[in-house]
């Protein structure tokens, strides 16, 4: 587990994030994947993983509200690692 105090400001946790990693967000239990990038803003767009091919939902998040970056598995119960905020 990494040290909470290192994202107090989430410039450490903005420059590892990247298009395609699977994140948890607050008030969630889903996995999302990171589609698109703004860091300059600090948010980013995610979409529902496993990307269900008839669904299009994506939507914009304060990178802020990411707790979670975790690898992405079609396995929702196999997790390779975790980056704890």
């Amino acid at each position: 587990m990494i040290d909470s105090k290192l994202f107090d400001n989430n410039l450490f946790f903005s420059e590892n994030l990247y298009k395609g990693a699977c994140v948890k967000i607050k008030n969630s239990n889903k996995t999302f994947q990171v589609i698109g990038l703004n860091i300059g803003k600090e948010i980013c767009w995610v979409r529902e993983w496993p990307f269900a091919f008839n669904s299009k939902k994506t939507f914009a998040l304060e990178i802020s509200q990411i707790t979670l970056q975790t690898f992405c598995s079609n396995n929702s119960s196999e997790k390779l690692s975790n980056y704890e905020i």
